[in-house]
């Protein structure tokens, strides 16, 4: 290959900066964006001839506005190195958005950023391989190969000058005869600016370290200092014992629970649990949904800077006296787990459900590491307790790794982490098995509780997102909320309680149970699991209290 890019090189004649950088602009502007163009076409009002002289304007605007913008950036020093990264940057982006139809926002840069080396490892695959060689790594090696030649600093100047003023005259002829629809499309589609490659992971990269990307060094701020429990004397002497799972991707409409036509709750259904059909996430990805959950705020008013140096709900539960502890499955707490005890599985629990020492663990590790913490309980100790597990759920796209081979009734499957290449249909069943097993897991955490006589036992599940699986062109999840379609912000929610408790807060329990297909949120959490744990503060808000209507009649 080296022999033929120096014959190659030994064949192109120099040429001079500015057909450089428009040959540059041409790729970004054409090659790289076609998924883009497409979108654009879905939503013109024209059709035949109009239709494809409408899409010709865009592409001609969009290469001139790149071709602008490099005559600017690019000189003969500084060309080729910020070509490649232009073509570096923008193939991948591409790539995203051509094959998994996602829109590259501040959010979707906030979850690579905070991605460990398992998620990575689940996004290749083969397809993304020819994608890299084909989209990257041979513009690049053309690109640098090409000779620029050397100029007079005044005709470059001039030059530039011209080019620059050519570009600016395609852009405004064109955007001036087609302003109507132009204005109409971008109006009501403001997320497009996401599918243009590479301007949209450089925007939103800016974006997200101006905005969301966390501040080092910021003071914790106190939140919740007057909290404390106010256990009623009709409870007893059973200490309250609460586990939230928080799950991962797991989507409210593949919940047979929710009426799904295919049983992927075959052990939930046997068991008498309170499920919520109408729960919305407060994010489209964990980066946002599992902080927000637990910070207070509600999630029009969630401000990402504040919940990363603020005390949250595990915080306050723990000064209330609670003891609380987080065990993880997934890419850690996102923050929300700073201050608390983040218990490790053992050894011979990695070795049963691990693959490998830096493998990824099935999520029954999850069960058998609260069995584990609970025995190794002293038996004089009576601390009231919240443990936090933190599932890997059905994070894709390596939906086919979700689960257990006991746990995958519906075929044919999509055992490959390249979705976009398997059909619907098994597509759409791999993820079901997903669900499955997280049906199966969750119970066997619900039988673990049934059998504890020293506590009065609550289950809280409650899923940070949903996922999209080629609905409407889309995949995975991430998508700005303003415009991200149900499947990733409905989400599925359940209880369950142990006899003790249902006895001792029966107008608890049957007040839930009032609010099964009443419109909830993650806004719900916060301010209702402390109320659960009869926890007392003025940071509790009664508005997004589901305990709010159970108090006794005055």
């Amino acid at each position: 290959m080296l022999t033929q890019l120096t014959n190659l090189k030994n064949k192109i004649p120099p040429i001079s900066l500015g057909w450089f950088n428009f040959f540059v602009a041409l790729w970004l502007g054409l090659a790289l964006n076609v998924v883009f163009y497409q979108k654009i076409q879905a939503l013109t009002p024209y059709q035949g001839i109009k239709a494809q002289l409408f899409i010709a304007a865009t592409v001609a605007v969009v290469i001139a506005l790149y071709n602008a913008l490099l005559q600017l950036l690019q000189w003969r020093w500084n060309a080729k190195i910020l070509a490649f990264i232009w073509v570096f940057i923008g193939g991948f982006s591409a790539y995203f958005v051509a094959s998994l139809g996602v829109v590259i926002s501040p959010d979707q840069i906030q979850n690579a950023v905070q991605t460990d080396p398992n998620e990575l490892k689940d996004l290749a695959s083969v397809h993304l391989l020819f994608w890299t060689v084909l989209m990257v790594i041979l513009p690049i090696a053309v690109f640098s190969q090409i000779k620029i030649q050397k100029e007079q600093i005044s005709k470059v100047l001039l030059k530039k000058a011209l080019s620059i003023a050519a570009s600016f005259a395609v852009i405004g002829g064109l955007l001036f005869v087609f302003y109507v629809d132009y204005a109409a499309i971008f109006r009501e589609h403001r997320d497009l600016k996401g599918m243009l490659s590479p301007q949209n992971a450089i925007a939103s990269g800016v974006s997200y370290y101006r905005h969301q990307a966390p501040k080092e060094n910021l003071p914790l701020v106190a939140y919740g200092t007057d909290a404390h429990r106010n256990v009623p004397a009709s409870h007893g002497g059973k200490p309250k014992l609460m586990v939230l799972v928080v799950g991962e991707t797991a989507r409210a409409e593949s919940f047979s629970l929710n009426g799904y036509a295919k049983n992927t709750n075959p052990q939930l259904s046997k068991l008498d649990i309170i499920n919520f059909s109408q729960v919305s996430s407060c994010g489209t990805a964990t980066a946002v949904s599992v902080p927000c959950m637990f910070s207070g705020m509600p999630r029009k008013d969630y401000d990402e800077q504040l919940a990363s140096h603020r005390e949250g709900l595990l915080d306050i539960a723990k000064r209330a006296g609670y003891k609380v502890a987080w065990l993880d499955n997934n890419s850690g707490c996102k923050g929300t787990c700073n201050r608390i005890e983040q218990v490790q599985f053992s050894p011979e629990l990695k070795k049963k459900w691990c693959s490998g020492t830096q493998g990824e663990c099935q999520d029954e590790i999850l069960a058998d590491g609260l069995k584990q913490y609970l025995d190794a309980i002293p038996a004089n100790d009576l601390t009231p307790r919240l443990i936090v597990l933190h599932q890997m759920g059905s994070h894709g796209p390596a939906y086919y790794a979700r689960t257990t081979a006991e746990h995958q009734p519906f075929k044919p499957t999509c055992d490959t982490n390249a979705i976009q290449g398997c059909t619907q249909e098994a597509l759409i069943n791999t993820y079901d098995n997903s669900i499955v097993y997280t049906d199966y897991v969750l119970s066997k955490i619900i039988g673990t509780l049934q059998g504890s006589q020293k506590y009065q036992t609550g289950f809280w599940y409650l899923s940070d997102h949903g996922e999209s699986t080629g609905e409407h062109g889309m995949y995975l999840h991430g998508a700005p909320y303003a415009i991200a379609p149900e499947q990733q912000t409905h989400v599925p929610m359940l209880m369950w309680f142990s006899v003790d408790w249902k006895t001792k807060n029966a107008q608890q329990i049957a007040c839930l149970s009032a609010q099964k297909s009443k419109e909830l949120s993650q806004d719900n959490l916060f301010s209702s699991l402390l109320s659960l744990l009869d926890v007392q503060s003025n940071v509790i808000d009664e508005k997004n209290n589901m305990l709010q209507h159970c108090a006794p009649a005055a």
